[in-house]
């Protein structure tokens, strides 16, 4: 089974601008995730709609495609690099561009949950270690069956576990904190990116909740690999912090 990386990488963020081009450790962000994904997979691309990303990207000997700026989504973004590149993969994977410290691992367990044949899309999650941590509605929990197929998603905490106290509930119940890599059966991201926003989707604005609603089998692996996403300049410095510190 062939496995290619697309990493979305746009510079008009809202809340950082530029950020695929901020430097980490000297290195700009989008270089650290991109060589992550090389050394682990087949193939690995940027799709981006800004000429600077790419010719930053093409300097440091990688891959770029350039794509268009309305898209809504990373996952549209990907599915018209697919498109362009013409690729031949079984499976595409979606790596934030914002994700520089996405391990080998991760990608890994990733790609074993294609070795199921009803896995249609997969993704990753990671145990809650505190409680405060589980209550963060910007950390997505997510709950599963007994084969490790998402049933749900959700911001809120899920489920409720009655008779106990909230601060106890961890003790009763593994949660799991939903990481933003996805996986996609060639075939399925180009079904997925035709569907309209779903009633769910728009109730908890998380994107996976359009693919559950339309009967998409998503399968999570597990991970004990933390990421260190980018979103704010506060985000980079943390980032900055959390390098020193493998580096010891």
């Amino acid at each position: 089974m062939k496995f290619i990386a697309i990493i979305p990488a746009r510079y008009a963020s809202t809340r950082f601008p530029g950020k695929p081009l901020a430097l980490l450790g000297g290195r700009p962000v989008i270089q650290h995730v991109y060589e992550k994904a090389a050394q682990a997979l087949d193939e690995a691309y940027v799709a981006t709609d800004d000429e600077r990303i790419a010719r930053v990207v093409e300097s440091f000997g990688g891959h770029a495609i350039m794509t268009r700026a309305d898209h809504k989504s990373g996952t549209d973004r990907i599915e018209e690099a697919a498109e362009k590149i013409g690729t031949d993969a079984d499976v595409v994977i979606n790596i934030q561009g914002d994700e520089p410290f996405v391990d080998a691992s991760q990608l890994k367990t990733l790609q074993s949950l294609f070795d199921c044949e009803e896995t249609q899309i997969g993704t990753l999650g990671k145990r809650f270690d505190s409680m405060e941590a589980t209550e963060n509605p910007n950390s997505p929990k997510i709950v599963c069956d007994k084969q490790g197929f998402a049933l749900y998603f959700s911001r809120s905490v899920i489920p409720f576990v009655r008779g106990q106290e909230p601060k106890s509930w961890l003790n009763h119940y593994p949660y799991l904190k939903h990481l933003g890599l996805y996986a996609y059966r060639r075939e399925v991201l180009r079904e997925v990116t035709q569907l309209p926003q779903s009633p769910l989707e728009l109730a908890e604005s998380l994107e996976q909740l359009r693919w559950l609603e339309n009967g998409y089998r998503i399968r999570v692996g597990l991970t004990d690999v933390e990421t260190v996403g980018i979103d704010t300049p506060a985000d980079l410095e943390r980032a900055e912090q959390f390098l020193i510190n493998q580096g010891k």
